[in-house]
């Protein structure tokens, strides 16, 4: 997503009220367990996102460094079938290619889970080739300051942020968790790379393929995870949005998931649910916090927990209880909204600013 001029303008006329629901929101927290009574993880969105380009090494560090308890590649393949992370398949906007003369050629228009793309694409490229590209901001109108770091990173391939994780773990002694999602496996799957086989090898090698290891692994897709769910004893997680449903269930919708007769159904071969944070908590008219939605009762109910997503820092993104002013670039309480999902009982969180998430979660 890119955020356009005009919508910084109809952002700033959106606010009236700013603020007004702060103190009623933190006097309506409760402390309600997670589900295994263990307290909440961090898991950085894409690393630390919100302060260096999302699914870079650099970012991915950062993340450790904040004291995130895991890190979240998005990822896709190559041509020649190595997994790699970018948040999409489309490196049109992560990426420096479209200023790369000798592949101007290679920009096509392709149709994903439904929806046409016009861009260039991983898989049409070797991971050599990919290697000489440099990550760039995806959302340079809100996050300004991150394009100091534009040109400087590579794409990182799976393995790499394995190989990042073990360093860190010797040195420190710190076991890192890693949570990657399978970007449109039914897509791969039909040009003949699936994620699966790379991943549990890839996952296997480092020590992250059992129960018991810091690793999840998610998908919006169902028919890809009780896939996974016969092949490995990785814990699997759901995805879930507010509107649609899974790309490779035509006719399911995501809302049917979440009832008690959905959830119970996904708890046969999940571990947890990764609703967006609309889910857990709605918005009233104004923009401001509502109360729960059940969402998380419902969930450990049915034995699943839930992670939902995602918690930026930005005004952009906050409710209005927690925006510090108009402009949309500007940190607001991100504390603040997080301890207030906090209260419902969630297991986890995404977020791009794992620091403000640690913290909240002190």
């Amino acid at each position: 997503m890119r955020v356009r001029p005009v919508l910084l303008i109809l952002f700033a006329l959106a606010l009236a009220g700013c603020g007004a629901g702060m103190e009623q929101a933190g006097e309506s927290k409760m402390n309600i367990a997670t589900l295994t009574g263990e307290p909440p993880i961090i898991i950085a969105h894409r690393g630390a996102s919100g302060e260096r380009p999302e699914h870079t090494l650099a970012a991915y560090q950062l993340a450790i460094e904040q004291g995130a308890d895991f890190i979240e590649p998005d990822l896709v393949l190559t041509s020649d079938g190595i997994l790699v992370a970018r948040h999409e398949n489309d490196i049109s906007d992560t990426t420096d290619v479209a200023d790369r003369p000798e592949f101007a050629g290679r920009k096509t228009i392709k149709t994903i889970d439904g929806t046409e793309h016009d861009g260039w694409y991983t898989e049409d490229f070797t991971l050599a080739e990919l290697k000489t590209l440099r990550a760039k901001e995806r959302l340079p109108d809100l996050r300004a300051a991150n394009m100091q770091y534009d040109g400087r990173f590579e794409i990182p391939t799976f393995e790499e942020i394995l190989q990042l994780l073990e360093a860190h773990g010797a040195k420190s002694g710190k076991r890192i968790g890693v949570y990657p999602e399978t970007k449109h496996p039914s897509y791969f799957n039909a040009l003949g790379r699936g994620h699966d086989e790379p991943m549990l090898k890839l996952l296997k090698q480092y020590g992250y393929d059992g129960k018991d290891d810091p690793v999840f692994i998610q998908s919006f897709e169902v028919g890809n995870l009780k896939a996974l769910a016969r092949k490995t004893d990785v814990r699997l997680v759901q995805l879930v949005a507010s509107e649609g449903g899974p790309p490779d269930m035509a006719g399911q919708s995501y809302a049917s998931m979440v009832t008690a007769a959905g959830l119970k159904d996904v708890a046969n071969y999940a571990v947890g649910i990764g609703p967006s944070k609309d889910m857990v908590i709605g918005r009233n008219g104004i923009g401001q916090l509502g109360e729960p939605t059940g969402l998380v009762e419902a969930a450990h109910k049915a034995g699943l927990m839930v992670h939902p997503w995602t918690f930026r820092r930005e005004n952009y993104f906050l409710a209005t209880d927690f925006k510090s002013g108009i402009d949309p670039r500007e940190p607001g309480d991100l504390q603040g909204e997080i301890r207030a999902f906090l209260a419902t009982g969630i297991d986890g969180l995404f977020s791009d600013n794992p620091a403000q998430a640690v913290s909240a979660a002190e």
